[in-house]
């Protein structure tokens, strides 16, 4: 992260003959700005639940033994990416309702576009990586244990991790490419790309074009082949003689189904909501806050509620908690 603020740093003086903008003023919800502030509640307790549920599955992962298996890292890997992707936005956010403070200066705006993209696309590389093992375990059990390792886990999350830092670093470049020359207020509670390059003087076609060959590359790879991957889970199960086998096979890869739709659904409803946001500014904004917020205090409710080992390691980590006291 420090790398990249370091090369947006010095894109912004490579081309400083461009900005007469020095900083940009985040106004929040458009439209409804007078009593937005009340959104600040909900939006708050979201991020305390996100982040307390997210730190208790990773804790509860880390400290039971029983947990040490490549689902379940994948799982803390995602817990750490959620709570990197809500904590990008909301502190900021709170702070524009609490205090007023809209102010954003360039180098910050372009670090949190970099973030959100950058921690977006991870979550959907993890999501990828999830079905992997699950159709590893379902389609291929006999060698799961040689497939999907300890060592897999790690140089899986590392290439993710690689692949998305390095690809979403064009977007804030492009964007700090831009002559912002007019209006430095941005109808919106963050930094998003086309809300902050629809300011510039100049043509912001490439960031476009650039966003648009990202989210299909990486985000339409990832949801094709995860398509693929449940596909040839369900082929598999199809072919389980027992029913009883095919109900456990499924329901370890219900939580993961279920976080997968809500999540690809939710990109697929904001793409299609920024199309009428013209006539809708709102709608289009609050789904993009909302997309940043919600999966993260989403997902560990699904998984504690459906996984059953999760639920004896809270449980390890309360009594044991409780004990030592």
């Amino acid at each position: 992260m420090l790398v990249v603020v370091k090369l947006l740093g010095n894109s912004l003086l490579f081309n400083g003959s461009h900005f007469q903008v020095k900083e940009f003023i985040l106004m929040g919800f458009p439209g409804i700005h007078t009593w937005q502030h009340w959104l600040s509640l909900p939006l708050a307790s979201l991020y305390l639940s996100s982040i307390s549920a997210n730190l208790l599955i990773f804790i509860t992962i880390w400290k039971d033994p029983k947990l040490h298996q490549p689902m379940y890292q994948f799982l803390s890997v995602l817990s750490v990416v959620d709570m990197g992707l809500a904590t990008t936005i909301m502190p900021k956010i709170l702070a524009i309702f609490w205090f007023d403070a809209k102010a954003i200066s360039l180098p910050e705006c372009f670090a949190q576009i970099y973030a959100i993209h950058c921690f977006v696309c991870l979550e959907s590389g993890i999501f990828l990586c999830m079905a992997f093992d699950r159709h590893v375990a379902i389609c291929q059990p006999l060698h799961y244990p040689t497939i999907v390792t300890d060592s897999f886990v790690f140089k899986a999350t590392v290439f993710m991790v690689l692949r998305n830092g390095l690809a979403v670093i064009p977007v804030p470049v492009l964007a700090a490419q831009r002559d912002y020359c007019s209006s430095n207020e941005i109808e919106h509670c963050l930094c998003s790309n086309l809300g902050v390059t629809s300011l510039a003087c100049d043509d912001r076609r490439p960031n476009s074009i650039y966003q648009m060959i990202l989210a299909s590359l990486i985000m339409g790879g990832d949801l094709s082949l995860i398509i693929l991957s449940y596909a040839l889970i369900f082929w598999c199960v199809l072919k389980l003689n027992s029913a009883e086998a095919a109900s456990k096979a499924l329901s370890t890869c219900s939580s993961h189904l279920i976080l997968i739709l809500f999540f690809y659904t939710v990109i697929v409803v904001i793409f299609v909501t920024h199309l009428a946001g013209r006539k809708y500014p709102l709608i289009p904004v609050l789904f993009n806050v909302l997309h940043n917020i919600i999966p993260p205090a989403l997902n560990p409710i699904v998984y504690a509620f459906r996984t059953q080992d999760l639920k004896l390691g809270f449980q390890k980590v309360f009594l044991s908690g409780k004990k030592s006291r």
